[in-house]
Parts: structure tokens; C-alpha cells; sequence
């Protein structure tokens, strides 16, 4: 049995100045050390689910210290010429700001569209240049640290995911099916596919009934508002106040809904507080970690005004994430042997700015080494009833935040392995061993199963200084009209908050070979690493739409995987490949096949790079620039046949960012950027914050 030490209680109690800064909740979950029984995911024998809505990982974190947000040094570029950053209206261009609101993290900000058709546009085929004339100028809205402190410093105490993404380009529901049943029904049976809020009734198995069969205790935390039954909307009430919001998707499944009183399903997912007879919101979750019933797998659904849903406040959220967490700990054995998710169902119509992995619908908007046939909406639904929308692939979507708050992820890390939604059920199967089959195998090979934002053999006890939420309690039961950001009329860039975070380690070993041939530039995809991963590339052609053509690459773990792209005799090529943790390589340069070919990959188990050249053109002589450092270029002359080797790095602490240049071609440019994974935690990108 866990306990809270003498020494820690001393620490919370260690004056009044250092109380008044605490959240009481977040301070008592950071003193409790951690089941280290077997220090591996055994000891996790909670896990705890709640899901938010409607906020991008850019629109409340893309400020903050140490993730990839709006200092991303290698932000895609537009077809415009300028970053991603720099989204076009029409009559010019909106950048992220910040409203001039007063009391921003309590403003009831607009909600944009988010639907299926109007989230495809903006992608508009990865060129990604769309989301002001689909989701207005607000769009580009943000908040900053000073708004919502306590989301900030909840990242700051535990483990914040700064590659986690929504699961489906589109709503509420479709994302939400992701997360309890791995699928929005692709495979065309039980009603799907969905791809909107349409809630007609599916009936497609899902994950809490696999879990049932196979003995893994689970249930439904919610307020039960009106009725968890079909006149009641399934949880969703006229007052914002009590309810779920409808936010219990399972309820739109026909076996939930025509389930019983004493039928697990009825009684795990079909009960709830009492909100509107006075009932505390969380006596529930309360009763059962104090009695130590907590069942091994839970979801907490909030009323409609505590989601964070757009125009409802983000602080109003803190005020219910803090009470959940006040539950959770109240017990402090429950607590040390929980892991508590919390994330947000999509992205609403807010931006953000990486183009999210996604699986080619067509050869022209790239290729997989993995079957991704389940990924891809054809247009028209197989069932009678289910929605039609545009074709296009399901997702991933847009990033969204994903906090890790546990034992076993204190310490203010940053994890960048790519995940979505389904990586909670995948975190579920690593610890109870009940897989889940909706998941496609693209989606299995592209994310990760969120077990890289946990150290299970080590923990850390310090304490956080965090804010209270007392005064995020609703002043009233009211809705309130809508507030809509303007932009400033003096534009400029946001600034990140200076440092880096620590960083947990990865499993990606990536690296891209350009060959130049008489047709254009063949590019080998390569992934020496331990997860599949997608390359996002963005080639310059005069004959594609805004002269540029983006497309994705999908390859598994120890796969290589090849793509020809067209050069023009007179333009040559020019293209930008994206991957995973900050992942960069340019390749540009005349048609002529004669250039060197560059590769790179770690320098044994260190953290430094080793750059390989080989020329089988004319003698050539080539300088590589460190990016990241003061120190002098270094001059390669090869021979014809000749072979060179460099080794980046020193104190880089795996971060590397070099490009090389020829004297033989002015065009001539290989950029290599990104972090060299050897295993252990590391930091985050210094050039974020520069």
C-alpha cells in the first residue's frame, strides 16, 4: 500500500504563501508516489478517461514552453512561399493571435465549424493553406499561460503529448466512436461508417463489451440529467448544467439502448448522478474510490457547460478537471496505482498547425507500406441511412491536447510520439490484454499505444506550485452570448515561453536518400525505427494546384519505401519532407543527375549524427553548416567515386539541424534536422523557443 510520507504532508502544509499557489487537488496527486509493485504498467491497475471537446493542441499549448508549437523551426511552408503560419484570407493573411478579450480563459468564445466536408477543405489535399475562408478569422485565435493556468500547470507537474491527434477529420461522435469502439464503423457493418453527429443508432461492437467478455471491470461516470434514455436525448438536457451533453456515445449503440436493469451494459453505462435533484456531480466517482471500487477502466462524461466546448469557457473546465482529480485522490492507495487521460474529442474549427498523417486515397496523394484500405471514405455510405460527405481519409485529424496525469508521468516531460485516440484502447490492451480489432492496421502502425509518456521504473515526487480553480466556478446556471475574436490590426508572430521541457525517449530512427535521375528526384523513404511512421512531403512544381503538390508516405517499422518526383530542366526540384518529433529534410537542386547523395543516420548508441556522402559525378567540393552552433563550416572535397563521413553533435543532447551546399551547383541544398533517439529521455527541441 502507497502512502502519502510525514515529509510531504510538512511540504504541503509549508506556509501560507505556498498553499495559497496550490490547486489542492493537483498538489495532493503530485505527493502521492506511485505503485511500483512489478515498475512496469502492471502496477497501473486504474486507468481513468476523460475526454473534453473542441479545442486544438496549437489553440490553448502552442505558447507554451517546450513543445512544438508556434516556434516550430520547420513549419511547413505554403504554396504562398511562407509558413503555415501565414494562412491567407482572401485579402491578405491572418496569424495566430491573441484576442484582446479581458479575462480570456473565461470568455465564452465562438464555436467554428467543424464538420466533415468543411475539415477536408482546409486540408485541401495537405497543401493545408484553407482555414480562414472555412473556419473564419477566428480561427487563428489562441490562449496563453496567463489565461488558463491551471491546464498549463497540470503539463507542467505531469506529461503533456504535444503529437497526439483527433482520430477523424470531422465531429464530435465519429471522433468519440474512435475512442470507445476503435472505429467510426469503416468496415460498412453495424450502421457505419459515420463521419457525423447523426446518432442513429449503430450497432458495431465496442471496446467496454470486449472488456465485460473478458472479465476487465469498467464503467460510466456521468450525471444522468433528464434521462439516460431516448426522450431524455441520452444525457442531453436543456440545462448545460447537469447531463452528459450527449457525450456517452455508447448510448447511440442499439445493445446499450436496449439494454436492462441488471444487464452490465444498462448498469455500467446507463447510470449516472442525480445533478438535478441536487446531487454532488461527482458523488459517484467520489463513493467509489473512497470505498475502493473503482473498476479498472472508467470515462468521465462532463455536462455541457464544463467541456470546454467553444462558446462554453476553458476555465470552467479546470474548475470540473480539478474536482475529478479531487475525487480520484481522495483515496491516496486508488491513486497511486491510476493513470488519468485527459484529452479533447477534435479540434472544433480552431488551428493548428501541423498537417496532421493520413492515409493516400488515391497514388497521386502517396503510397503505403501498410494496408490502409479501412482508412479511406469512399463518398457514399454501404448502409441505408448512414451519412454521405466527401470522400477522403478518415484521419488522423488535427492534433488536440493530451495530458497524462499519473504516478508514473510526473515531472513536467513532453512526449512526441504520434497517437490518437485509439492509443487509449492500445494503452488498455497493453495492460489487460484485450485487443480490440475495429483498429485498423494503418492506424496500429502510424500511432502509438501512449505508453512512452510513463516511467514505470522510476518516479518523481516533487511538489508543483499550481493555481487554484476556485474562482472558475460558474458564477451563474446562464448561457451566454457568443464572443468572437478579431484580429489585431498589427500582426506579428507568437512567441514560445522560453527553455525546454524534458522529453521522454522515442522509437524513430528515420532518414530520407535523394538520388538524382533524368526524370526527377527519387527519394528512398527509410524506417530503421520501432514504429511505423508517415512523411509528409511538399514538392515545388509549376504544374501542380498553387504550384506545389503535397502528398504522404506511409512505412512501417524496418520498412524502405521509394517515390519519383518530377523535375523541370529549367526549375530543378525543391522538396520539404515532414515526419515525426520535428523530422526535416529539404532536398532541392538542378535536374542534373550528377549530385552527391547524402544519408544520415545515429552514430552507434550515441546521440550524434553520422552524415554519409557519396559522389558519382565530377569532383565536387561541399560545406556543412551547423545551424545550432557557432562553429566554422566544414569543407568536404570529393573525387569522383570518393565517400565522406561527418559526425553532428557534441552537447546537443540529440537535436541536429545541417545543411549542405555545393560549389558545382548553386541550387544544390540537403537540410537535415530533427532528434537522434538512443533510448533515453532527453529534451525538447531547443530551437522552439529561439
Amino acid at each position: 500500500m502507497s502512502s502519502v510520507s510525514r515529509r510531504r504532508f510538512l511540504q504541503l502544509g509549508a506556509g501560507a504563501t505556498a498553499v495559497s499557489l496550490l490547486s489542492p487537488s493537483i498538489a495532493r496527486a503530485a505527493a502521492i508516489e506511485g505503485n511500483h509493485r512489478t515498475r512496469s504498467i502492471r502496477d497501473v491497475e486504474h486507468v481513468v478517461v476523460l475526454m473534453q471537446e473542441n479545442r486544438s493542441f496549437d489553440h490553448y499549448f502552442g505558447t507554451m514552453r517546450g513543445v512544438r508549437g508556434y516556434g516550430d523551426p520547420h513549419a511547413v511552408t505554403l504554396p504562398t512561399g511562407k509558413s503555415v503560419f501565414h494562412q491567407p484570407s482572401g485579402t491578405g493573411e491572418v496569424l495566430p493571435f491573441h484576442p484582446d478579450i479581458n479575462d480570456l480563459g473565461l470568455a465564452f468564445l465562438e464555436d467554428l465549424d467543424h464538420g466533415w466536408d468543411n475539415g477536408h477543405h482546409v486540408l485541401n489535399h495537405g497543401l493545408y493553406d484553407q482555414w480562414v475562408p472555412n473556419k473564419t478569422a477566428a480561427t487563428m485565435a489562441y490562449l496563453t499561460r496567463r489565461d488558463i493556468p491551471f491546464h498549463y500547470a497540470l503539463a507542467d507537474a505531469f506529461t503533456v503529448c504535444d503529437a497526439y491527434h483527433c482520430s477523424l477529420v470531422g465531429p464530435t461522435d465519429p471522433n468519440r466512436y474512435y475512442m470507445w469502439t476503435g472505429s467510426t464503423g469503416g468496415a460498412g457493418t453495424g450502421g457505419g461508417p459515420v463521419i457525423a453527429n447523426d446518432e442513429i443508432g449503430y450497432s458495431w461492437t465496442t471496446y467496454p463489451e470486449r472488456l465485460q467478455r473478458a472479465g476487465v471491470s469498467w464503467k460510466i461516470y456521468q450525471d444522468a440529467g433528464d434521462g439516460l434514455d431516448a426522450p431524455g436525448f441520452w444525457g442531453w438536457t436543456g440545462d448545460p448544467y447537469i447531463g452528459n451533453y450527449g457525450d456517452n456515445s455508447l448510448l447511440y449503440f442499439t445493445q446499450y439502448q436496449n439494454a436492462k436493469p441488471g444487464d452490465p451494459l444498462y448498469d455500467r453505462a446507463r447510470v449516472g448522478t442525480n445533478a438535478k435533484g441536487g446531487q454532488d456531480l461527482f458523488q459517484m466517482l467520489r463513493s467509489d474510490v473512497v470505498g475502493n471500487a473503482l473498476p479498472a477502466v472508467s470515462w468521465v462524461v462532463a455536462p455541457e457547460a464544463y467541456t470546454e466546448h467553444p462558446n462554453w469557457p476553458a476555465n470552467y473546465g479546470a474548475w470540473y478537471i480539478a474536482q475529478v482529480l479531487d475525487a480520484l485522490t481522495a483515496n491516496p492507495d486508488v491513486w497511486s496505482k491510476t493513470a488519468l487521460f485527459i484529452t479533447y474529442d477534435e479540434n472544433d474549427g480552431f488551428f493548428d498547425h501541423i498537417v496532421p498523417p493520413y492515409a493516400p486515397t488515391t497514388a497521386a496523394d502517396g503510397a503505403s507500406t501498410v494496408d490502409s484500405s479501412l482508412e479511406i471514405y469512399h463518398g457514399v455510405a454501404g448502409t441505408p441511412g448512414a451519412t454521405v460527405g466527401e470522400p477522403g481519409a478518415y484521419g488522423l485529424g488535427q492534433r488536440v491536447p493530451m495530458l497524462v496525469v499519473s504516478p508514473w508521468s510526473k515531472g513536467g516531460y513532453v512526449t512526441s510520439e504520434v497517437l490518437d485516440h485509439t492509443s487509449i484502447i492500445r494503452f488498455i490492451e497493453q495492460r489487460h490484454g484485450v485487443k480490440e480489432p475495429n483498429i485498423s492496421p494503418w492506424r496500429r502502425a502510424v500511432c502509438g499505444d501512449l505508453t512512452s509518456a510513463f516511467d514505470f521504473k522510476a518516479a518523481d515526487g516533487r511538489l508543483p506550485s499550481l493555481p487554484s480553480t476556485t474562482a472558475y466556478l460558474p458564477p451563474d446556471r446562464n448561457r451566454h452570448p457568443d464572443v468572437v475574436p478579431v484580429p489585431p490590426t498589427q500582426q506579428g508572430l507568437p512567441k514560445q515561453e522560453a527553455g525546454v521541457r524534458r522529453a521522454r525517449p522515442l522509437p524513430y530512427n528515420l532518414d530520407v536518400t535523394a538520388t538524382v535521375r533524368p526524370d526527377g528526384v527519387t527519394l528512398l523513404l527509410s524506417n530503421r525505427g520501432r514504429a511505423g511512421a508517415v512523411f509528409h512531403t511538399r514538392a515545388r512544381q509549376a504544374d501542380s494546384p498553387g504550384g506545389m503538390n503535397a502528398q504522404m508516405f506511409t512505412v512501417e517499422a524496418g520498412h524502405q519505401l521509394p517515390t519519383t518526383i518530377a523535375a523541370s530542366q529549367s526549375a530543378g526540384y525543391d522538396v520539404e519532407i515532414h515526419g515525426p518529433n520535428g523530422f526535416y529534410r529539404r532536398v532541392a537542386g538542378s535536374a542534373s543527375p550528377a549530385a552527391p547523395v547524402v544519408s544520415a543516420a545515429p552514430d552507434g548508441s550515441s546521440e550524434n549524427l553520422r552524415i554519409m556522402v557519396s559522389n558519382a559525378g565530377p569532383a565536387v567540393e561541399l560545406t556543412i553548416v551547423d545551424n545550432g552552433s557557432n562553429e566554422r563550416p566544414t569543407t568536404l572535397r570529393l573525387p569522383h567515386g570518393g565517400h565522406a563521413r561527418h559526425v553532428v553533435g557534441d552537447d546537443t543532447t540529440g537535436w541536429y539541424d545541417v545543411t549542405i551546399t555545393s560549389s558545382s551547383d548553386p541550387g544544390f541544398v540537403r537540410r537535415l534536422a530533427g532528434h537522434v533517439e538512443n533510448g533515453s529521455p532527453s529534451i525538447s527541441d531547443p530551437a522552439l523557443a529561439t
